[in-house]
């Protein structure tokens, strides 16, 4: 089992001082809050991706890349990389470069977002959404495995004998969480794959997203992957956590009922009625607890704790509690009511043993002159020689 934080890399008014971060600081502030959760031994940091203000993470792959040099063990992932208005061979390409640098430690969630401009500043249609999400994860998976790609689509220009570089780490592509709350294609798509299916778990009613996990569950089963048991789940949760529950209470409420999203609202009523913990570790402990006995045996549990404008110093107290006081005994007793037959998250170790077993890894290594994508017809010495390249022409 997986444990870790996500951010959005949101920013608003602190409702007690009237401060507002500067995107500087935010950025800076993110970066360290992945340190002290590499300090204290969470497995996963999650970073969104938001091209509006009031959000900061823009590039995911250039902050993550700096967090990966910044870190010693934790994996690396994205919250949500926008597989609707993103290039999927640009995808290939930054995240490819980005699992070298972190040497491994980095696999990705795709999605649609949920902000509804970014189609048409990226050029795209809203109205094609889940069409664009399914065909560019589509390219996106074969481009991380063939050598060369010839491809036509919908929704951008063809392909012909591209190659995407550089190759994932030893070959192996990073593994890959689709991210709905909403949509069954996405929930099928993850299936067909064997991929990963996320559901952030966060604000709408408590078990609202079950019946969509069902039916990831049910489709992984059909297409051969394992049992519905056996499939790969991550659940998305807000906590806020205090030595005593009252005091939790008190400290988060000014952050969460002044939050634009949120003003009007009372904190107890979403306590009730949604999956966010507020309290005392042990009341953490207990509410996520019930994530497991509702939507079954999963893999992955991502908290957010660093938004809705919390002071740094706050949000890295957080940090140390959650990975103090909460997931050692999460870890003890989701793994003590763990089936037996249900696999952890894969990793890119893990996912390297499975592809070699004790055999050495592929390390591509290209043929020269091929800058141009005009001369050869193998883009690797050990590309397989009947799979030739057939480029356009020169004009």
């Amino acid at each position: 089992m997986q444990f870790g934080i996500f951010t959005v890399g949101d920013i608003a008014p602190d409702p007690i001082t009237g401060y507002t971060y500067s995107e500087a600081e935010r950025i800076q502030n993110i970066i360290r809050v992945a340190k002290r959760a590499d300090e204290v031994g969470l497995d996963v940091f999650a970073l969104g991706e938001h091209h509006n203000p009031p959000f900061v993470p823009s590039s995911p792959t250039t902050l993550l890349a700096y967090i990966a040099a910044e870190t010693e063990r934790i994996i690396l992932s994205t919250s949500v990389t926008l597989m609707t208005t993103n290039d999927p061979v640009r995808i290939a390409e930054d995240y490819a470069m980005l699992q070298h640098v972190a040497k491994g430690r980095l696999d990705l969630m795709v999605g649609r977002g949920n902000t509804g401009p970014v189609y048409p500043w990226f050029g795209k249609d809203i109205r094609q959404g889940v069409a664009l999400a399914l065909e560019n994860y589509n390219l996106l998976h074969r481009l991380w495995r063939e050598d060369v790609v010839d491809w036509e689509g919908q929704f951008r220009t063809p392909l012909q004998g591209f190659t995407s570089t550089p190759r994932p780490l030893d070959d192996v592509p990073p593994f890959v969480w689709h991210g709905s709350i909403r949509t069954p294609e996405i929930a099928e798509q993850a299936a067909y794959y064997g991929n990963g299916f996320f559901a952030n778990h966060i604000l709408a009613p408590n078990f609202a997203f079950k019946p969509l996990v069902d039916l990831y569950r049910r489709r992984f089963e059909h297409y051969g992957h394992g049992t519905e048991a056996q499939a790969i789940v991550g659940l998305g949760g807000m906590s806020f956590i205090a030595k005593r529950s009252q005091d939790a209470v008190n400290a988060f409420r000014p952050y969460y009922e002044n939050y634009p999203l949120f003003r009007g609202s009372r904190l107890e009523d979403h306590l009730a009625a949604t999956p966010i913990t507020v309290g005392s570790p042990q009341e953490v402990i207990d509410k996520v607890l019930t994530f497991q006995e509702g939507f079954g045996d999963y893999q992955r549990q991502l908290f957010a704790l660093d938004g809705l404008a919390l002071p740094i110093e706050v949000a890295l107290e957080q940090v140390e509690l959650l990975g103090t006081e909460v997931i050692p005994v999460l870890r003890k007793e989701m793994e003590a009511r763990r089936a037996p037959d249900v696999p952890d998250a894969p990793t890119h170790g893990s996912l390297v043993v499975a592809k070699y077993g004790d055999a050495e890894p592929r390390q591509p290594r290209p043929n020269p002159n091929r800058g141009d994508n005009l001369s050869g017809t193998s883009p690797y010495q050990d590309s397989d020689p009947a799979i030739a390249a057939h480029f356009p022409g020169a004009f």
